[in-house]
């Protein structure tokens, strides 16, 4: 018996095979969950359509997270099979890649706004729209990253946002703990994703996170992926408002050893 048979997940944002949020949703679906999916339109029929049928999976509806009224429809279609939601997982995140290099100072008003919008407030929306099919023991999951807590060179924006979407973590679990759903985030070591290929100087930083981490190992969205399970699942039942590091230890780490 899997961790998580007879449960249901509801992902959005996978964008193409090497996706932490595609990692995460073949953990699930390895641990028994029923697995559907929401993502950008653009890449519904190209990217997602085909991974979702790989693991068997009918549920993929197009959604623009700055949309409250197609956030609404994704979750329209969701009751319309499904009489709940047992896991939410929050895997969305965008800047301008003008903001993603060069200095935070010169981050636009513009540019701010979106990337806290589409980083963090969608998580809010998203939890909302989906309270009402969350029962008790239900968990919900975003992803950070170690930016959100310090500097690191050309994360910029996107560390402020992913900042707030920790914040937002913390305040959510407070006002959804009472009716026993869990709201947790991953904040995981750098990962090749489509996401992390506009970091400007990303290969720099990832080839060098194994020389530093206590494992010595780079992190794959398989590491993430089972972690989630474990946050999805009653083994982190009294667990909440919390961030996971899944980065082999580098966030414990403040200078590195010589070697």
């Amino acid at each position: 018996m899997g961790l998580l048979d007879g449960r249901n997940a509801l992902i959005f944002g996978v964008a193409n095979d090497h996706s932490i949020a595609w990692g995460i949703a073949r953990a699930l679906q390895a641990e028994g969950a029923e697995v559907g999916f929401s993502s950008v339109e653009s890449l519904i029929e190209r990217r997602v359509r085909p991974l979702a049928e790989s693991i068997g999976s009918t549920f993929v509806e197009p959604c623009d997270v700055q949309s409250d009224e197609q956030i609404r429809a994704v979750f329209a279609r969701w009751a319309e099979t499904h009489d709940s939601l047992d896991i939410l997982v929050h895997a969305l995140a965008f800047a301008r890649r003008e903001d993603l290099e060069g200095g935070f100072v010169e981050t636009s008003r513009e540019g701010f706004a979106l990337a806290l919008d589409v980083s963090a407030y969608s998580l809010v929306a998203l939890a909302r729209e989906a309270r009402p099919l969350l029962r008790r023991g239900s968990s919900i999951l975003t992803l950070s990253y170690y930016g959100a807590e310090k500097v690191v060179a050309n994360y910029n924006v996107m560390g402020v946002a992913k900042a707030a979407l920790e914040a937002s973590v913390r305040y959510l679990a407070v006002d959804l703990g009472p009716d026993g759903i869990r709201v947790n985030a991953i904040s995981a070591g750098p990962i090749r994703t489509l996401a992390a290929s506009g970091i400007a100087g990303f290969k720099r930083m990832y080839g060098g996170f194994a020389e530093v981490a206590p494992l010595r190992a780079n992190i794959t969205p398989e590491d993430v992926g089972r972690s989630a399970v474990y946050l999805a699942s009653d083994l982190s039942n009294a667990v909440t408002g919390e961030t996971l590091y899944v980065d082999g230890g580098f966030n414990i780490v403040g200078v590195p050893t010589a070697d």
